[in-house]
């Protein structure tokens, strides 16, 4: 059996503080106005969901006690209808999406609401306090260092260059502010009065981004024994690095291909080297191209997850690809970056894109720390 993308919807991205665009809200209320919205595109088709699954790295306070299940609950999905929630760090948006295609296909459900919310203004970054992040009995390559350190290292080991970063986040920028106001959005769902990406700054200029400085050394210096001692050159600058935001994504997955507006070609999931950390997205857009027998070159538009300027610049260099085809309304650089969200919103975004070009095939990347990837080929049916 095959899975259908009935439809799929994101929020904007707002700040991640107080006074954010939809700071006021808490997430729950961020997937019922999606839920709310996938009913309103699809006769109601949302609330007829067997399951909702969703994606959140920080499952506690706002985000705790099972926020899928506290999402069904606000929304009024039927008692039925099972919930839970996963967390697969930055991947956790397709990954939900992933699995909800798995079970449809395997026919455990008929159809199923699967995506991501991370409100990072109600629980910030590393705000579960795990363990992990300070326990010293790990070998150190695989002890937790912040992901943007990561990304510092990763761009000294592959002679990632200052200028390249610079020409990433500023096309990242340019792009996000040609998008708005056109078909590109047209899936971005205004909530609590928000419709537009509220982190993106359409003033950047070249000259501002080269007057900028790395920010990132003094982190790197809290992480001295799990970097087993490295000086690392610190390139990424604020930049270069996607704001913290809140947001959520949300698709319906169906066995129906009536009325969908993709089918779901291929997806795969893959572990990476936790020491080079943002990694395993390559291995994941591999494996997807290989089980649908495609390539690059098939792909007419792509969503490669801007997780910091050192893996679009990776991507584009490494990779036989049409820069224009990829990130074609912006990215991660200029939109922000709600974690567990993430994926969703990626997948939310090619469709749209794909249906401005009349595409047929479409590609989303999404990596995350400690090496975890996660890729989805789709065909739109138009």
């Amino acid at each position: 059996m095959t899975a259908y993308i009935v439809d799929a919807v994101r929020t904007p991205r707002a700040k991640a503080r107080p006074d954010g665009g939809l700071a006021s809200l808490k997430p729950h209320e961020l997937v019922s106005g999606l839920i709310d919205a996938l009913d309103q595109r699809n006769g109601g088709a949302a609330h007829r969901a067997d399951a909702l699954i969703l994606g959140a790295v920080g499952q506690v306070g706002a985000q705790g006690a099972n926020v899928a299940l506290v999402s069904k609950m606000h929304a009024g999905l039927p008692d039925e209808a099972w919930a839970f929630s996963l967390n697969n760090y930055c991947v956790s948006g397709l990954t939900a999406i992933g699995q909800a295609a798995n079970m449809v296909a395997a026919g455990d459900v008929k159809t199923a609401l699967a995506g991501g919310v991370e409100m990072m203004s109600r629980v910030p970054f590393m705000g579960d306090k795990a363990d992990y992040y300070e326990d010293a009995s790990f070998p150190p390559r695989t002890r937790y260092i912040p992901v943007v350190v990561a990304a510092d290292r990763l761009a000294e080991d592959i002679g990632v260059s200052r200028q390249e970063m610079d020409e990433a986040a500023l096309r990242s920028q340019q792009r996000t502010a040609a998008a708005e106001g056109t078909a590109l959005t047209k899936s971005r769902i205004p909530l609590n009065g928000l419709n537009v990406e509220e982190p993106a700054r359409a003033s950047t200029t070249a000259e501002s981004l080269a007057a900028m400085t790395a920010a990132f050394g003094p982190l790197g210096e809290q992480y001295a024994e799990a970097l087993k001692g490295r000086k690392i050159d610190h390139r990424h600058t604020v930049a270069h690095a996607p704001p913290m935001c809140d947001g959520a994504g949300l698709a319906l997955v169906s066995a129906v291909a009536d009325g969908a507006r993709a089918k779901i070609v291929a997806y795969a999931e893959a572990g990476g080297d936790p020491e080079a950390s943002l990694t395993a997205g390559f291995t994941a857009m591999d494996r997807a191209l290989a089980k649908a027998d495609l390539t690059l070159a098939d792909m007419e538009r792509i969503e490669f997850m801007e997780a910091f300027a050192v893996t679009i610049v990776k991507f584009l260099r490494e990779r036989d690809v049409d820069v224009d085809r990829v990130n074609v309304g912006g990215g991660h650089l200029a939109k922000g970056h709600p974690m567990g969200a993430t994926g969703a919103i990626l997948l939310s975004s090619l469709l749209d894109a794909l249906d401005v070009a009349e595409g047929r095939y479409g590609l989303v990347v999404a990596a995350g720390a400690q090496g975890v990837g996660a890729a989805m080929i789709v065909e739109r049916i138009g």
